[in-house]
């Protein structure tokens, strides 16, 4: 039960036609989302398997996408551990972590109950996906979950470094390891919040914590924002595959980086625009630069993820030129 070209890309099987799949490809832009939403409030969205199965499905129903995902938020981790969360409409915590209160943010088995319900919802998931389309979870990355957590709290770097260490790390972790064991094939950590971290801290500090992560099988990073040059060091780790934002060229990431898949990365601004002809022209100049590269285990997707704007009608050109494109 997985996507052959998706299976292929993870193996790095040369193919002709590389899997799609988007960052937030289920969302606020989709019509059929919106009325789900009327019905049901995003927290209902993420914590009832059965709807959380029925809004992942919405993206794979409508533009035939090769993988469905989890349908679910890397912020419920936080609340796991006892910070209070809503969002209205946007994330808002009622507490933030600091150096007095952390202790009381620590139980890692409380907030892996907590979110037993991801675990559920994958496995709702994958009972009505199509045989031949693949499922993949996801969680935070660790630094971007760390920011969310500390709010506009100054802290020490000691004490980040402490806290990624013994609780959000191992926290994650536990969570990919459960989320592999309910019929995810890999589990993305999306790690976008990577604005406020220095170089020197990234890669000296911060990917030794990451590389432990590594042990688990099946784990891909896809990063936003990475620090200049830093991409080399992310590529040198066992991860299954990397995500590139569009900062980094994708032909060149292709070309050097052997370990894995590489997913990426279609501007996801252009998806917004209005003219259909534009988009049109962006997306073939994008995917001349690929011709003549090769493009085993590559993964088809955006920089980042989709807009709460973007027309359907852009979604489903991107995927219908892409596989135009490697059809001729």
């Amino acid at each position: 039960m997985t996507n052959i070209n998706f299976s292929n890309a993870l193996n790095r099987v040369p193919q002709s036609c590389p899997p799609i799949w988007m960052m937030r490809q289920a969302g606020r832009y989709q019509p059929s989302y919106m009325e789900l939403k009327e019905k049901f409030t995003f927290e209902q969205m993420c914590k009832l398997p059965k709807v959380a199965s029925q809004v992942a499905m919405l993206p794979i129903d409508e533009f035939d996408f090769d993988v469905a995902i989890l349908f679910s938020d890397i912020l419920w981790h936080l609340e796991g551990l006892g910070l209070p969360l809503k969002f209205d409409p946007g994330p808002k915590f009622g507490i933030h972590l600091n150096e007095d209160n952390w202790k009381e943010y620590t139980d890692i088995d409380k907030a892996m109950d907590h979110i037993s319900f991801q675990s559920a919802a994958l496995k709702t998931t994958r009972e009505v996906l199509p045989s031949n389309k693949s499922l993949i979870g996801f969680v935070g990355g660790p630094w971007s979950m760390l920011n969310y957590a500390l709010g506009n709290n100054k802290v020490s770097t000691d004490f980040k470094t402490m806290y990624l260490k013994e609780v959000i790390i191992p926290l994650l972790k536990a969570s990919i390891r459960k989320q592999l064991a309910s019929d995810a094939e890999v589990v993305m950590i999306f790690d976008s919040g990577l604005k406020n971290i220095s170089k020197s801290y990234y890669e000296n500090t911060y990917l030794p914590l990451l590389e432990t992560i590594t042990e688990i099988n099946n784990v891909g990073y896809y990063t936003r924002g990475l620090p200049t040059n830093s991409l080399p060091k992310v590529k040198q780790m066992n991860w299954a595959g990397i995500g590139i934002d569009t900062t980094q060229d994708l032909a060149k990431t292709l070309r050097t980086h052997t370990n894995g898949f590489v997913q990426g990365n279609f501007d996801e601004a252009i998806l917004l625009e209005n003219s259909t002809a534009v988009v049109e022209h962006v997306i073939k100049k994008w995917l001349q630069t690929l011709d003549g590269v090769d493009t085993t285990g590559w993964v088809c997707g955006l920089g980042h993820g989709i807009g709460k704007t973007t027309p359907t009608r852009n979604v489903k050109l991107f995927v219908q030129m892409v596989r135009q494109h490697y059809a001729s």
